[in-house]
């Protein structure tokens, strides 16, 4: 019997399915398993990035990473280093197949039916390869499972999770990992920089204006909130350069527009080509933003 018995590929926020193996088993047991998983797909938002829950005849491993997870029914003697090495493995070829946005924008279940055969054959190659001949892969992954073990259920706890209350289990949950950003650039480093001094200057000017705005009239307190406004979208662009956060794109376009209105207002108080500076640097700091990717393991688990 084979140690690799189904795997599908989900997106993460919706648990919704964008590709799966063949199914070639029809026990109960293993469609209670398929139940079980489809169940904890929906929560995987809530686990680490590595996760193991464990049953009676049937294991399901996950393993995820931004917004798709890859994730496994494997028989009991199937090794957890090896399980995991085959939903990275999955994972990495998905990702290299399609980008973000088309994940995002799936609104079906199984819209990449076309990728069913890549999961299929990594499938077979991993049921059909013996372990001294990836002997190298294996330790590496299980260095990492002992390093930072992978959070464990056991089947019954899916049920839990999803309100299904069958007595007292608790699921003990282990600390999401850090993400660990690239590292910075020297263009990278210029855009922090200027983005402070522009910050600095925003700040100086706010409070300056309001200073000496106490007994004018209301008119003014626009030019001290088109001042500090884009103080603090300054500062917000630092921190998301710096370090990770989800839907980072929107934000920036946000802090963009939010820096490029404000500096727009301030026409009469700034000349075009400080306005054009300030415009500028936020505009550079937006693109090394952006740019600026999660640090990704590269996998030497392929087929």
């Amino acid at each position: 019997m084979s140690m690799i018995l189904f795997a599908c590929v989900v997106r993460v926020r919706d648990g919704l399915p964008l590709s799966a193996s063949t199914d070639f088993y029809h026990t109960q047991d293993f469609l209670e398993c398929r139940r079980r998983l489809k169940t904890l797909a929906l929560r995987l938002a809530q686990y680490p990035g590595r996760g193991s829950a464990e049953g009676c005849d049937f294991n399901i491993h996950f393993s995820s990473l931004r917004d798709v997870a890859c994730m496994a029914i494997c028989s009991r003697q199937c090794p957890a280093a090896m399980a995991f090495c085959f939903l990275e493995t999955v994972w990495w070829e998905f990702t290299a197949s399609y980008d973000t946005t088309c994940i995002g924008l799936a609104s079906r279940p199984y819209a990449f039916l076309e990728f069913d055969s890549v999961i299929q054959k990594v499938k077979w190659h991993f049921n059909h390869i013996s372990c001294v001949q990836m002997e190298s892969s294996l330790e590496k992954i299980q260095e990492e499972l002992e390093f930072q073990p992978p959070v464990v259920l056991t089947l019954e706890d899916t049920d839990v999770a999803n309100g299904i209350m069958n007595g007292h289990t608790q699921i003990h949950l282990e600390p999401a990992p850090n993400f660990r950003m690239e590292p910075v650039t020297a263009l990278g480093v210029l855009s922090l920089i200027l983005n402070i001094m522009c910050a600095a200057l925003n700040l100086i000017r706010g409070i300056h204006l309001a200073e000496h705005s106490l007994q004018v009239a209301h008119e003014e307190i626009g030019n001290i909130l088109a001042f500090l406004i884009p103080f603090v979208a300054c500062i917000f662009q630092c921190y998301l350069y710096l370090f990770y956060s989800p839907a980072r794109t929107r934000k920036v376009v946000l802090l963009l527009l939010f820096i490029c209105l404000g500096n727009v207002y301030l026409h009469g108080l700034r000349n075009v080509w400080q306005i054009l500076f300030h415009i500028g640097v936020a505009s550079l700091s937006s693109h090394q933003i952006l740019t600026r990717q999660l640090q990704e393991k590269q996998c030497d688990c392929g087929v």
